[in-house]
């Protein structure tokens, strides 16, 4: 796929997140239940994922299962933590502040992982432009945040 076609599928997996915060707090309000709602948003997301394995015939490695790092296995951990954290944020904070916080944090750590080479193929340096770059994401959220 070409650059540009990962930038739109990006910037749209982007767009559908607070679009499923808003569902997944639905759910929550009409079962009671905001941590039951982020578990039936696994199930279902884990359901279209075995879908689109097998109808696109993916496969992987099955001898090389146990040498999966044990580290790696907190990836779904931080994923739970995410969608409970946002379905219990998105109906206190609304859409606009709750996803531009997310923007910031994701901002920030990004920097720290890129500058330190940490999960990442290709190491870039902290700078001022990227600094100002977050600072600004975060001047934007102080902004939603005040009016």
């Amino acid at each position: 796929m070409t650059k540009v076609l990962w930038i739109l599928l990006v910037v749209l997996a982007g767009a559908l997140l607070p679009i499923q915060a808003g569902l997944n707090t639905k759910m929550g309000k009409v079962i009671e239940s905001p941590v039951w709602a982020s578990l039936i948003s696994f199930a279902v997301g884990t359901l279209a994922m075995l879908t689109y394995a097998g109808i696109t015939k993916q496969g992987f490695n099955l001898a090389e299962f146990r040498n999966i790092p044990a580290h790696t296995w907190v990836a779904g951990v931080l994923g739970a933590f995410y969608v409970t954290t946002i379905v219990l944020a998105f109906p206190r904070l609304g859409p606009a502040l709750t996803f531009g916080l997310v923007v910031a944090g994701q901002l920030f750590i990004s920097l720290v992982l890129d500058h330190f080479n940490i999960l990442v193929q290709v190491q870039h340096s902290i700078n001022i432009y990227r600094v100002v770059g977050v600072l600004l994401i975060i001047a934007g959220v102080v902004i939603i945040r005040s009016f």
